[in-house]
Parts: structure tokens; C-alpha cells; sequence
């Protein structure tokens, strides 16, 4: 929506890195799927507004560097890979994967400018990730009850909404909203942990099962007293949801919003249904319904959410105590630590 509206009855609220398109947060953002990189292969792509290259090497890793030679700019993802580095198409200058100029055909001196930023990169989920800093501190979020565990992944169609992605991942915590627009009669109560380094925060509310109607009787026969799911947020910009925890007769279902924001009033989002890898006829036939139900859970929320995130200007100056969690979720995005990225990274960090 318009910034510009009602500035004098409605001041917008500015925080330093909450719901601002001028920084991008340190955190992991999807490149690609990772069966579009074979070895050998190499392209192009915008990352956050940032044109990154990204090519596999003959020994299977994928790298990550500013996309534009520094010799004149030409764009290395129309250049070749050799071995574990890339050439520029247009003069050959080959650069490694820390960005660095291995080679110069012309001649033997290689210029002191003759470097690229370089990027680190993940594979997980069956995606390409890549990190605004040259290292990072720890790979893409994980769920704990999957960690070392053969999963299986699902990728649903992207798609995009006309807000910040900050706003977007607070849906959620978001308990009242499940009752009056969902029309889910659940009273939720938050508990929370963050990480040591503060990149990652876990929100877990869990309510009982009202008995009012024959629905949620029949509900709390089947799945027992108590409702439980969590939020794993990680560096601001995926979401890791867990439903039906800790509930009777079904396992917990998985999915996660990976969020890009691709440009001013735009996010791009990327749903993925998670499933921990069961063996044999029987399992499989598990894992499949467990994502077939995750998904139909997730469409099941999806149009009446986008309603709202399409025709938001998110401002929040009337805060309740029930948004708490909001509040906390707020706080810890916006001590965040600031990337490269960003437009004003010297202002900001």
C-alpha cells in the first residue's frame, strides 16, 4: 500500500530493520532449485535486488559471487565453468569460488581490483541457498524432530504478496486471527526460546479444544484435550511451522515459508512440505498423506490470509497485551544483524 497515506492523522511507524525495504537481514534466501545446477553449469539470478552467479564446480559444490566481472561488468553467468572456478565470456579472466582472479590469459600480472564478493551457499530442502556474507555461522534452519533423519520434500508453487515479508511471517503467532477470521475458537498461550546468537526464535502456543460445537467434540475425541503447534523463525526470513503436536493418533505435520523480498511492496514466497522419509510400501504411502495433509491444511488458510497481507500498510500503533507475541517478534527482527545487501549498510549495521 501507498506509504503516503494519512501521514498527518496516521504517522508510519519506522523501525530500524522491522518492515524496512532498505535492509536486508543476514539470513539464508533461495537461489534456485538445485536440479537446475549440474555440474558444470552455471546462472545468473537476482538475489534480494542482487544480481548473484551461482555454478557448480566439476567437484559438485556450488558457489556463489557477484555476478558482474570486474574487469567490465560482463555478466559471468553466460560465462563457462572450469573445474572449480568460472570465466568471464568475454575476455576469460577465471575467478574461484572466494571470488578471487586465478587466471588472466593476456598476460601473467593479475590487478590488485580483480576480485568478486563471495557468497555462501547451502543445499537443503532440494534448494539452492545462498548467504549475503562469504561465510556463515550455521547452515538453513532445520526442524529438531527431523534433524538426522532421511526426509522428503515437496515444493508448491511460489507465489507473491504486495507486503513485507516481515509482515507476512507474523501470521502465524498471530493467535486472535484464528478466531475472527478463521473462525477457529481456540484461547492460545505463548511460550518462547531464542538461540544464543539471536538469529532464531521458537514461538509455541497451545490452547485447549473447545467443546462448544459437535465439530470441535469430535475433534477433541480424536486428537485429545490440547492443541499445540510452533513458529521456528530463522534470521527473519524463513518460517518453520510444526502443527498437531503432541496430539493423539497423528504424527506432526511440517511445512516451511521461505520468504524473498524481490522488490518495494513485493515478497515472494515459497511453500515447501516437509515428511520425514518412511520405508517400504506402507511408509511411503505415509509420507505421502502426511503432505498431502499438510498441504490441504495450508490452502485451507491461505486465501482468507492473503485477503489481508494484498491490502495491508502495517502500522502498529494500538497494540494489545494479546499481541505480545507480535511485539517480541518485532524485537527480535530488528536486532538482527544487517547484510551487505542492504541500500544503506554503513547507516544501518
Amino acid at each position: 500500500m501507498d506509504e503516503s497515506q494519512n501521514l498527518n492523522t496516521q504517522p508510519l511507524l519506522k523501525m530500524k530493520i522491522f518492515n524496512n525495504w532498505d535492509v536486508v537481514a543476514k539470513g539464508w534466501y533461495i537461489a534456485c532449485p538445485s536440479r537446475e545446477l549440474h555440474p558444470g553449469k552455471a546462472k545468473s539470478l537476482e538475489i534480494c535486488g542482487q544480481k548473484i552467479v551461482v555454478f557448480r564446480g566439476q567437484d559438485g559444490k556450488v558457489r556463489a559471487l557477484d555476478a558482474y566481472c570486474p574487469h567490465l561488468g560482463t555478466d559471468l553467468g553466460i560465462g563457462r565453468v572450469d573445474g572449480n572456478s568460472i570465466r568471464c565470456f568475454f575476455h576469460h579472466w577465471a575467478f574461484d569460488g572466494e571470488g578471487k582472479c586465478q587466471d588472466i590469459p593476456c598476460q601473467s600480472a593479475i590487478p590488485e581490483k580483480a576480485f568478486l564478493q563471495s557468497y555462501a551457499t547451502d543445499e537443503k530442502y532440494g534448494l539452492i541457498w545462498v548467504y549475503p556474507d562469504s561465510k556463515a555461522p550455521e547452515g538453513v534452519a532445520e526442524f529438531d524432530e527431523l534433524k538426522g533423519k532421511s526426509i522428503v520434500t515437496v515444493h508448491d508453487k511460489a507465489f507473491e504478496r504486495s507486503c513485507h515479508h516481515h509482515i507476512c511471517m507474523m501470521n502465524g503467532i498471530d493467535a486472535q486471527h484464528l478466531q475472527t477470521v478463521h473462525k477457529v475458537d481456540i484461547n492460545m498461550n505463548l511460550s518462547l526460546r531464542q538461540n544464543q546468537s539471536g538469529n532464531v526464535i521458537d514461538f509455541t502456543l497451545q490452547g485447549e479444544f473447545p467443546k462448544t460445537t459437535r465439530r470441535e467434540r469430535l475433534g477433541r475425541k480424536i486428537l485429545g484435550d490440547t492443541y499445540e503447534y510452533s513458529m521456528r523463525y530463522a534470521d527473519g526470513c524463513i518460517g518453520l511451522l510444526t502443527m498437531m503436536k503432541n496430539v493423539r493418533l497423528f504424527p506432526s505435520l511440517h511445512m516451511i515459508y521461505a520468504y524473498t523480498p524481490v522488490a518495494p511492496g513485493r515478497t515472494r514466497i515459497q511453500p515447501i512440505y516437509v515428511a520425514e522419509k518412511r520405508t517400504g510400501l506402507f511408509g511411503w504411502l505415509v509420507t505421502q498423506l502426511l503432505l498431502l495433509f499438510t498441504r490441504l491444511g495450508y490452502y485451507a488458510l491461505k486465501g482468507e490470509d492473503g485477503q489481508i497481507y494484498d491490502n495491508i500498510r502495517y502500522n502498529p500503533n494500538a497494540l494489545l497485551s494479546l499481541d505480545t507475541p507480535l511485539v517480541k517478534y518485532m524485537h527480535y527482527v530488528n536486532q538482527l544483524k544487517v547484510s551487505i545487501w542492504s541500500k544503506d549498510f554503513n547507516i544501518t549495521k
